[in-house]
């Protein structure tokens, strides 16, 4: 009995997997390693409103699910994250960043480009975190646009909810709060703002990441998870 997929049926699987890649930005691969799902953070990470049109985005709305099933799939053997991202929605982000790093499957994150702003919850999320010696990270601040309120409970509510994000960001890397806030806050990089940018070598030496490397290099430590 023939059990081999029929052409059509290959076709579709094909078709399958290039929507997923165009819809979500996210590819299954397959080889001797095991199942590993790679999925791409790029662009502004997209929260309740949606960003302006022609504006690149993640969609929290795709992600939150597809990790689950990442987390639940018997077939998935690791996940590789590669961000590029210039930040965004800031509970949004981090809800993201929980999930990943509430998953028990090995996870390798990947800052190519930029990981900015909110992308910095993101990209320590994993269990092993990589940046590209050219990548680079700005920590300012949160900001809020729109219309405020300004009342002592509105700063006291930003006060708090960037609190949640230096906890988090101190609670999976190796940096401190105390460190963390000082380039937050530092004045020193930009000309209209407060803030810091770190660049590949730096965001190891400040512990925000665990080491600088390339593809090759996040897939190996991928694999190294994946065998033990």
């Amino acid at each position: 009995m023939n059990t081999e997929p029929t052409k059509p049926a290959q076709e579709e699987e094909e078709d399958s997997r290039v929507r997923q890649i165009v819809d979500l930005g996210s590819s299954v691969v397959t080889n001797d390693h095991g199942t590993v799902h790679c999925l791409t953070i790029i662009g502004q990470i997209e929260g309740h409103g949606q960003a302006p049109s022609g504006t690149k985005t993640t969609k929290y709305e795709h992600v939150l699910p597809l990790l689950a099933s990442i987390e639940e799939s018997q077939e998935v053997d690791g996940l590789l994250v590669l961000l590029h991202t210039m930040g965004g929605d800031v509970e949004a982000g981090l809800a993201i960043a929980e999930m990943i790093a509430g998953m028990t499957k090995p996870t390798v994150t990947l800052v190519l480009g930029g990981g900015h702003s909110i992308g910095i919850p993101l990209a320590v999320a994993g269990k092993v975190t990589l940046m590209a010696p050219s990548a680079s990270m700005t920590i300012h601040p949160i900001r809020m646009s729109g219309l405020m309120i300004a009342a002592p409970q509105t700063y006291h509510y930003f006060e708090r909810l960037q609190d949640r994000i230096t906890r988090f960001v101190a609670a999976h890397s190796h940096i401190t709060e105390e460190r963390f806030r000082q380039l937050m806050l530092s004045s020193g990089d930009m000309a209209n703002d407060v803030g810091s940018i770190v660049y590949g070598e730096e965001a190891v030496a400040e512990g925000l990441m665990d080491r600088v490397g390339t593809l090759s290099d996040a897939l190996n430590a991928l694999y190294r998870q994946m065998e033990q």
